[in-house]
């Protein structure tokens, strides 16, 4: 599995800004793919996950409301679209894909693999 990750830069507080991780390399019907951050200083992070055959995503509780994650199917892209961002949202986003556990899992260590980082800058 490769997966791409793209979108990140630089925004002032209460813009909006949409990540995309494509991912190839498998089928993934049968995959959980989830989205993380870390800032400098800071473990990485949980931000939201779904499964790639669909369902109830899950997300962070500092992200719920704002933040939405979703996939294009025919193109093999996930999104994460990020509204009302704030200065704490600065961090490198990572999108990740898990292929042994069937649940939603907010461990890093559960990812098999990941992609690059893209680096998002939220100004005050």
């Amino acid at each position: 599995v490769q997966l791409q990750a793209s979108g990140g830069g630089w925004v002032q507080a209460g813009d909006s800004l949409r990540l995309s991780c494509a991912a190839s390399g498998r089928t993934f019907t049968s995959i959980v793919m989830g989205w993380f951050r870390q800032a400098p200083g800071k473990e990485r992070e949980f931000v939201a996950g779904m499964k790639w055959s669909g369902g109830s995503p899950v997300y962070a509780d500092s992200v719920k409301g704002r933040f939405t994650v979703y996939r294009d199917n025919a193109k093999n892209i996930l999104y994460l679209q990020m509204n009302s961002m704030k200065p704490e949202d600065t961090a490198v986003y990572y999108c990740a894909a898990n292929l042994r556990f069937w649940h939603i899992s907010t461990t890093p260590a559960q990812y098999d693999y990941w992609g690059q980082g893209t680096l998002v800058t939220v100004s005050s």
